[in-house]
């Protein structure tokens, strides 16, 4: 309209009777509030959470006491062109020629552990791995821990400390590495009365919930810090590890950190035994003293090998 008025010389109401569009439609002028607050603080979020796509920038938006809805969210979003890029699809599941072991479902903390290893190098090129140890069923990290390499006896003793802060877990799950599948690891068990639950050998989806772990450790951590040393990196997982038990939402979880799902679930579980799953009597005393000499007794068959 602007553009037939500065050519043809002609008043905007002139404008509007050729053209056939109402006055009232020309001059309209939005009286919406201004959004540019609520751009600002997405982008703030999105700078720091690179990695969360507009569900979960949502999620922390509504936290802080944002009266906003998600679809004004994702087109805010979408408009500041803050997408990240697409995944590739799943590739096509061809037939599976064994079966699947068949696993009860978990239905309270600490009922069944998941481990696994995640590898990286510090800035100078030294390469270390990092020992990844979750609650499948409140998806809380227990465990993270960085060293250049690891064997049975370094597993059991993070393990070790786990059962001592933590009521002991009915099963382990992890795959069939070295490092799980050692002798250490099996006479620490065993002493543990807790099993392990291997995987099938090139069946990485049977230790799913701890592989979806690994995924977001690596694109919200390792992928986003160069690790000046063993020690820094220990600091930086140490840090993300608590921001992801405390403040990360997690979509399974309805939207809750897992440490507050475990604190809901814990509070409204009622007539359990909490040490039902270990000899070691009932108190935390017990389950110390235990852990330690298993611990010792690894080690002492370790020297003997």
């Amino acid at each position: 309209m602007q553009w037939i008025q500065a050519v043809f010389q002609v008043s905007r109401r002139r404008a509007c009777l050729v053209t056939g569009v109402h006055r009232s439609l020309v001059a309209y002028q939005s009286r919406r509030p201004s959004q540019e607050p609520l751009r600002q603080r997405l982008r703030e979020l999105a700078s720091v959470r690179v990695s969360y796509g507009h569900p979960r920038l949502h999620i922390l938006l509504r936290r802080e006491g944002w009266a906003v809805n998600h679809k004004r969210t994702a087109r805010l979003y979408r408009e500041e062109g803050l997408q990240l890029g697409r995944r590739r699809g799943p590739k096509r599941r061809k037939a599976v020629m064994s079966t699947r072991p068949v696993r009860a479902p978990v239905v309270r903390p600490n009922a069944r552990w998941a481990m696994d290893f995640v590898h990286d190098q510090t800035a100078s090129g030294q390469p270390f791995r990092v020992l990844t140890v979750i609650d499948v069923f409140t998806r809380e990290c227990l465990a993270l821990r960085a060293q250049a390499r690891f064997r049975g006896e370094d597993v059991a003793a993070v393990l070790t400390e786990l059962v001592v802060e933590r009521e002991r877990p009915a099963v382990i799950q992890c795959d069939q590495g070295t490092e799980f599948t050692s002798i250490a690891l099996d006479a620490w068990a065993y002493w543990q009365h807790i099993p392990l639950d291997f995987s099938r050998r090139g069946k990485p989806a049977d230790n799913a919930v701890n592989e979806a772990f690994n995924g977001s450790l690596r694109r919200e951590c390792l992928s986003q810090h160069h690790f000046l040393s063993l020690e820094d990196a220990q600091q930086i997982l140490n840090s993300w590890k608590d921001d992801y038990n405390n403040e990360r939402p997690h979509s399974s979880l309805q939207d809750l950190a897992p440490a507050h799902f475990g604190a809901q679930a814990s509070s409204t579980q009622t007539g359990s035994n909490r040490f039902s799953n270990g000899p070691s009597g009932p108190g935390s005393g017990g389950r110390a003293r235990s852990s330690a000499l298993c611990l010792h007794l690894v080690r002492q068959r370790g020297r003997c090998e």
